[in-house]
């Protein structure tokens, strides 16, 4: 199984048992989410939980969902964007569930990013549990330059990508969730440590769906890329643990 070789930053959680492939529970339904963590045993994944399934289930949903599999590690995927107190509050919540990673949004400013770094220190200590690795969510990956200009930021993306994670670094997170392509860019700014989560992963081949700027697995990794959230090309195939190994595979070459 790849996992990730460097230790992240802060003291937070290690990324060096932490699998490369996040696949992506995107149901609301707990049954559904059990049976995809049940066929994937042993593939040597981690999973993404999303605000779908967590607005439909909270906590105790996660906790069903893993109880098979308890040390399985997982990336909280709420994306909190909110006054500090309240993105506090709501970490230290989510950390009875023991997420290996959370996030918010980086554009929340630096208050709420450090509330965020702290509040995870704090929640995962009153778990007994070692902190998350804490990331920053720069430009969602559905966007492009026009919907930038649309809400009244400036483009190009890739520009405000890097402001975005380099003030998230100078804030005390481990990392970033972005898109491959702008990868490159981030690991001038910020260095080889920062972690680096991407989503939009197809396989070769395979539907955009509705993420606009999406790579393989392979290139992925070969840009930098710390972790890969991948969806549809193993949930949906017709053998998703067959397809989760030989992306795993695919990677490791």
């Amino acid at each position: 199984t790849p996992s990730v070789e460097e230790g992240a930053t802060h003291g937070h959680m290690s990324t060096r048992n932490l699998p490369t492939v996040l696949v992506a529970v995107d149901t609301p339904s707990v049954e559904e989410a059990r049976a995809l963590v049940e066929r994937l045993r042993g593939a040597g994944v981690g999973y993404k939980i999303g605000l779908e399934f967590f607005s439909a289930n909270g906590i105790a949903g996660v906790q069903r969902v893993l109880d098979g599999a308890p040390d399985t590690p997982f990336f909280l995927d709420l994306k909190f964007h909110d006054i500090p107190n309240t993105v506090a509050g709501a970490i230290r919540a989510v950390s009875a569930a023991r997420p290996a990673i959370v996030n918010v949004h980086a554009a929340g400013g630096e208050a709420m990013m450090r509330a965020a770094v702290s509040a995870a220190r704090e929640g995962a200590l009153a778990v007994g549990a070692e902190p998350p690795l804490v990331i920053a969510v720069t430009i969602l990956t559905s966007m492009d330059d026009a919907d930038l200009v649309a809400v009244g930021q400036q483009p190009p993306v890739v520009e405000q990508v890097v402001r975005l994670a380099k003030l998230a670094q100078a804030c005390g997170l481990d990392g970033v969730v972005c898109s491959a392509k702008e990868l490159p860019a981030i690991r001038a700014a910020c260095g080889n440590a920062f972690v680096t989560i991407v989503p939009g992963i197809r396989s070769t081949g395979g539907e955009i769906g509705d993420q606009k700027r999406v790579v393989t697995p392979a290139q992925a990794i070969a840009d930098g890329a710390t972790f890969l959230v991948i969806g549809r090309p193993i949930t949906q195939a017709p053998d998703a643990k067959q397809a989760a190994i030989d992306i795993v595979a695919s990677i490791t070459r």
